[in-house]
């Protein structure tokens, strides 16, 4: 009995360690047309927001899809136990 209740804490304890979650919200639009071209920026955070590896700002993601101007902005923010979590910034545009 006990052996099961120790097995089933650590199935339990390992699936709350994998848990995640991730959502995309609209930041801003405007009223240029939207384009075809789509650029991102992507830094992850260490430790919930202590430590970032990237740069993952609007401008950062306009330059990487050679986006001069800019029609939408969304951002996408996923996180495992905000133990690491990642923000992508998504631009499009022409």
């Amino acid at each position: 009995m006990i052996k099961r209740m120790k097995v089933a804490l650590a199935v339990l304890s390992l699936g709350l360690f994998l848990t995640g979650c991730a959502i995309t919200m609209p930041v801003n639009a405007t009223s240029n047309t939207v384009g075809s071209k789509v650029g991102t920026a992507k830094a992850t955070g260490y430790l919930g927001v202590l430590f970032f590896d990237q740069d993952a700002s609007i401008k950062a993601a306009a330059k990487n899809g050679h986006i001069t101007k800019i029609s939408t902005v969304d951002i996408k923010t996923s996180s495992i136990l905000n133990i690491l979590v990642t923000y992508e910034t998504i631009v499009t545009g022409e």
